[in-house]
């Protein structure tokens, strides 16, 4: 198990370098440490196995320590959308149970407002800074707490609750065990070639599975943590130059700005062996770009889920050919070893090469289920497999072709959006009758959320006033980006909106409706 590899590094190669932040390099006996103090702290603030323990930061060595020393005690750790509003955190401190929250000095003011919304959440620590409102100091509780021994862990204990966007307009807390964790980092670290001891680069959020999969891959062959608060393709390149990173999960869209760094002119990267990416397919010019500054760079693209801790199918790279590469390259690769796939009509039967379906999957890497929501894990984990809402067809040589989104996702920037939550959101406006959300293409960032409005009568809402309704309650990134005023919305014989007539002006003839 992956707080297994944090004791097993400790052990074995105590002297390696596990992380680094900022100025601050500390070696895997040391994290080892910090991590069973912190945990001993833990429970003497009244954590106990099976609690749930929340993190609202950015990248940072804390906050890998912190999760390690959630496991350390047998409890969950909630890593918290860096990016909500004050409403989906309370959503999810309700929904969690969270007694206990990390954060660092960006978010002290918005766990303060937390706490006193939810006086159920008694204790706060600080990550850096000064304490704030009465929270804890993260290096003061290690410095004085003795070691807590680690807790026994069953591979099918929770070990994370990690929220993702609802269909019904609420986040959903999608639990994961220290089996499936473990078994994600087993089987993307073989198929990925990961580096025997990876120094691996935290460029993406750290909240994201995407990110913390790669994270446990690293932790699992004792590799090294290198972090920046959050992304900027300046600093990246730096990074990488300085740090000799090895390996780093990017969006297509972070790509495309590490590629216009004026860093990149007389850089080192020779280091770089692996860039992972996944969200959306990168384009012919952002590949061909790629393909000219990291020559000596593995491009590999990631399908999965939050579902599936982000793992599913991998396209290797040896089919990133710019303008090339047969039509692999517009596909989500292949099944990666201990994954299968396969394509389920509506009945249940499983349908053949070419035939569109609802992409299901199985393998070690599957969720327990959906925190406090089983109608809505009876739905996604049938007859032993998870499934994923998505539409797709197999080729003849098991590569897998992503046709559509059942769920009404838009993937804005690499962003997870659900239509459904930004509706709720737009719909509370005073002067919207109706509305249906969806995602249009974006040359930046793939897709956009765009909103269709059928406003009530005598009423002209602006883009402006939808904006900042908006932005009080649901995440930026989720917000519309643009928006029109219709005087209705097509709608089917039994009332749904025609999203896909909703579409039509913007995607035209694309079937797949992803950029």
């Amino acid at each position: 198990m992956i707080i297994e590899s944090v004791r097993r590094a400790a052990r074995t190669d105590g002297a390696r370098e596990a992380t680094i932040c900022g100025d601050v390099t500390r070696t895997w006996a040391e994290v080892e440490d910090r991590v069973a103090r912190l945990g001993q702290a833990l429970v003497n603030l009244g954590a106990r196995p099976g609690d749930r323990i929340g993190i609202l930061a950015h990248n940072s060595d804390r906050y890998l320590e912190a999760i390690f020393a959630t496991w350390w005690i047998g409890a969950v750790t909630v890593p918290m959308n860096s990016r909500w509003s004050i409403e989906e955190h309370v959503y999810s401190i309700d929904d969690a149970d969270l007694r206990i929250v990390f954060h660092d000095e960006a978010f002290a003011e918005t766990a303060a407002q937390c706490a006193t919304r939810r006086p159920s959440l008694h204790s706060l620590i600080g990550f850096t800074g000064r304490a704030h409102r009465g929270a804890h100091d993260y290096e003061d509780l290690i410095g004085r707490t003795e070691r807590a021994d680690p807790e026994r862990l069953a591979l099918n204990a929770p070990c994370g609750i990690f929220y993702t966007g609802g269909t019904t307009g609420l986040p959903k807390g999608v639990v994961h065990t220290h089996g499936s964790i473990t078994g994600s980092a087993l089987v993307a670290s073989l198929d990925m070639g990961y580096p025997l001891t990876p120094r691996y680069l935290h460029a993406a959020p750290m909240f994201h599975l995407g990110d913390l999969s790669q994270a446990f891959m690293a932790t699992l062959l004792g590799g090294t943590h290198i972090f920046i608060p959050g992304f900027n393709a300046d600093e990246v390149v730096r990074i990488i130059a300085r740090h000799r990173v090895q390996t780093t999960l990017l969006v297509p869209t972070m790509i495309g700005m590490v590629l216009q760094s004026p860093l990149l002119d007389g850089a080192d990267l020779s280091s770089l062996e692996l860039i992972a990416y996944g969200g959306s397919p990168i384009s012919d010019p952002v590949l061909k770009r790629a393909r000219e500054v990291f020559s000596r760079t593995r491009l590999v693209q990631g399908f999965g889920q939050t579902e599936s801790c982000a793992a599913g199918t991998l396209l290797a790279d040896r089919y990133h050919v710019p303008g090339g590469g047969g039509d692999k390259m517009r596909s989500a690769g292949r099944p990666s070893y201990g994954v299968e796939i396969a394509m389920r009509a509506p009945d249940g039967a499983f349908l053949g090469p070419g035939e569109v379906g609802e992409i299901c999957l199985r393998g070690p890497m599957v969720m327990a289920g959906y925190w406090n929501k089983p109608e809505e894990t009876a739905t996604a984990l049938r007859d032993g497999w998870l499934h994923t809402g998505d539409a797709g067809y197999l080729d003849d040589d098991g590569f897998l072709y992503v046709c559509d989104r059942v769920k009404d996702m838009i993937i804005s920037g690499g962003e997870n959006v659900y239509s459904a939550e930004v509706e709720r959101a737009v719909a509370t406006h005073p002067k919207v009758a109706q509305v249906a959300v969806i995602g249009v293409p974006d040359e930046k960032w793939g897709e956009r959320v765009h909103a269709i409005i059928v406003a009530k009568p005598g009423e002209t809402p602006t883009y402006e006033e939808i904006y900042a309704h908006c932005r009080a309650l649901i995440a930026g990134y989720k917000t519309p980006r643009s928006m029109d005023i219709v005087a209705a919305l097509p709608l089917s014989p039994v009332g749904k909106v025609l999203k896909t007539e909703l579409r039509k002006p913007y995607w035209g003839e694309n079937q797949r409706a992803v950029n």
